[in-house]
């Protein structure tokens, strides 16, 4: 509604940043944001060297050649707390990792999860790609495989972390070696493999996304600096333009 003030986002573009020091920054911010250190949302949106990443939910045979062939491949290997099974993330993928209030927004956990999917969803279509929700499987999904991917966890029971991982132009040869967010006949696809209408790099993502985000929380989205969470300066910025 015109008129009515919506607590700010932060969104921060972060560039490229490895696994390990981005779930440590997440983990530090989530916390101190379920304590009040922290007096703003906000919204770290990166790419990710190649890392696959096994959450709570995932089985050992979902690596398809095992821990030793995704190292093979060059790529990192990490157990999480996260939910879900096994994902991949890398160049070309835009990730996002919402600290979010959940309590203070008068969230529960599902209909975060929808929240989010809301926005991935009108993201690609924007980008000319058709994406929806499968009731079955948290995530956004194409008709050829999964766009989104969707696995979060609560600090102090209301705190949002981990997050979303949405295939621009990455190399879905990467799937090759897992079976994707453990699901039987299921597959990845791209917005680029989908013939995407716009630039769908991450940092091009980024600045789509995030106002979408923040919308479907209720909330005002505002620029921020890597700076400002203890990360190097980015050359990109975001516009926030939408």
């Amino acid at each position: 509604m015109a008129g009515v003030w919506r607590p700010p986002l932060r969104v921060i573009w972060c560039g490229t940043v490895a696994y390990q020091a981005a779930w440590d920054l997440q983990r530090r911010l989530a916390a101190a944001r379920a304590s009040g250190e922290l007096d703003e949302d906000l919204l770290l949106l990166l790419e990710h060297p190649p890392v696959y990443t096994m959450g709570r939910g995932g089985r050992r045979q979902h690596l398809l050649r095992g821990e030793e062939g995704i190292r093979a491949s060059g790529a990192e290997y990490f157990e999480v707390d996260r939910g879900g099974s096994v994902t991949y993330h890398g160049p070309g993928q835009l990730v996002g990792y919402p600290i979010v209030n959940l309590e203070a927004l008068g969230l529960d956990g599902i209909a975060y999860l929808r929240a989010l999917e809301s926005a991935l969803i009108d993201a690609c279509q924007l980008c000319g790609v058709d994406a929806f929700r499968d009731p079955a499987y948290t995530g956004v999904w194409h008709r050829e495989g999964k766009l989104a991917a969707i696995g979060v966890r609560l600090s102090g029971r209301k705190v949002t972390y981990h997050g979303f991982a949405l295939n621009g132009t990455t190399d879905l040869s990467a799937f090759d070696l897992i079976l994707p967010c453990g699901i039987e006949g299921r597959t990845a696809t791209s917005l680029s493999a989908q013939g995407a209408s716009r630039d769908v790099s991450p940092a091009a993502l980024a600045d789509l996304v995030a106002p979408l985000v923040a919308h479907v929380l209720g909330l005002r989205p505002v620029p921020g600096s890597p700076e400002e969470v203890g990360l190097p300066p980015t050359p990109e910025r975001l516009s926030l333009a939408g």
